[in-house]
């Protein structure tokens, strides 16, 4: 269906502009779209979130609302002015005109397209909507499927190229590529159980992490449910890393799954500013269970917390993740929009000891324990 509505949309625009415009106003109006597009990439979520503060009926899809209008009344101001600076009609000749036109509405339409589908995947819509980038049984985070030339990864592409370390103040650069490693994959990934009682984001902020001592090797010692080492994987480092669920969030985020929980990894010595340059997104492979076992679930699985489960203001989970060796985690990221920064990587006598998660999952036996680890460095949140 993608496909479908890109080769309308790229019709409708070569059409209009091969009829009605001119070879200098169609590359005016790709520059316009393109510059329109990194304006709502930019800032949908900010606005998405002063939205819901006025009005939160449309929490849902503020998201959706803020990117669009940001990107046609963007797109409408910078026509306007072309419109104003360009009255004259400057006329290149008989086949650069008809060519060029033609060329220019192509690309018009593939830029919109694209902008289009990421605007629909941050809806509250079922996962085969607007396409289906993942399996909903079983998906596979490193082989997303895409529509014709996919647009949507082009204009996002684009935006986290142009934004590496240049996102913010360049006293504190911030990296769409970093703040949304592998962006596409992360909201469709986010929907894949959206239409079953699984709510895609919280109306109130959701977790947070410890301010020492959050992440850590697993320990050698470390078994899964069965009672068998964990097996290693050439390159990749089993880390934990421990975040708290709020109490007061458990309406929305007391139902997820691990398909909406991600880690974002850079480059080790890569950049003096974490949030600079590029990110990896991992999804984590299970959590601590009853017994100090590491209990592998599927991304699907949806785990539930009841409030009964949580004693105090906040439920632990350390959750365990396969980091390639060569990056280090610098955020954790929950749901469409909560996203906290992680401590540094301890190891030994400082990694702390693993906390059994004990909510909706199977219990262990009593005698079956593993010793965890503990931890130590600092930790911001975001």
């Amino acid at each position: 269906m993608a496909s479908l509505v890109m080769l309308v949309i790229i019709l409708v625009c070569a059409a209009l502009l091969y009829l009605k415009g001119t070879f200098v106003q169609g590359i005016t109006m790709v520059f316009n779209a393109i510059i329109a597009g990194f304006v709502a990439l930019a800032y949908f979520e900010t606005l998405a979130a002063m939205l819901v503060g006025y009005a939160a009926s449309v929490a849902l899809w503020s998201q959706t609302i803020c990117f669009l209008l940001l990107f046609v009344l963007t797109l409408a101001v910078l026509q306007t002015l072309a419109l104003q600076i360009g009255k004259e009609k400057v006329d290149m000749g008989l086949w650069p005109e008809r060519v060029g036109r033609a060329v220019c509405g192509v690309i018009l339409g593939y830029v919109i397209t694209g902008q289009l589908l990421v605007a629909l995947a941050v809806a509250p819509l079922p996962s085969q909507y607007p396409y289906p980038r993942f399996a909903d049984r079983n998906p596979d985070p490193s082989r997303p499927s895409a529509p014709l030339f996919s647009p949507d990864g082009f204009v996002t592409g684009l935006f986290g190229t142009i934004s590496e370390g240049s996102f913010a103040a360049i006293s504190s650069p911030k990296s769409f590529a970093v703040l949304h490693a592998d962006f596409l994959d992360q909201i469709h990934m986010n929907r894949i159980k959206g239409s079953q009682d699984v709510s895609i984001r919280t109306n109130t902020p959701a977790i947070s992490v410890p301010s020492r001592g959050g992440v850590w090797e697993a320990p050698s010692s470390l078994r899964d449910a069965e009672g068998k080492p964990v097996p290693a994987r050439p390159g990749e480092n089993l880390m934990l890393v421990r975040i708290e669920i709020k109490k007061s969030a458990l309406n929305d985020a007391g139902k997820f799954t691990l398909s909406q929980v991600r880690l974002v990894c850079t480059p080790k010595g890569g950049s003096e500013q974490p949030l600079a340059g590029r990110g990896l997104g991992v999804h984590p492979i299970g959590f601590i269970g009853r017994g100090g076992r590491l209990e592998e679930k599927t991304l699907t699985e949806i785990i539930t917390i009841q409030s009964t489960d949580v004693p105090d203001n906040v439920k632990e989970i350390d959750l365990a993740f396969y980091v390639p060796s060569n990056t280090v985690p610098v955020l954790i990221q929950f749901k469409q929009n909560n996203v906290a920064r992680v401590s540094a990587i301890v190891s030994g006598e400082e990694a702390p000891e693993a906390l059994p998660f004990e909510g909706a999952t199977p219990a262990a036996k009593p005698d079956e324990r593993t010793p965890g680890a503990d931890a130590a460095a600092d930790d911001e949140e975001m």
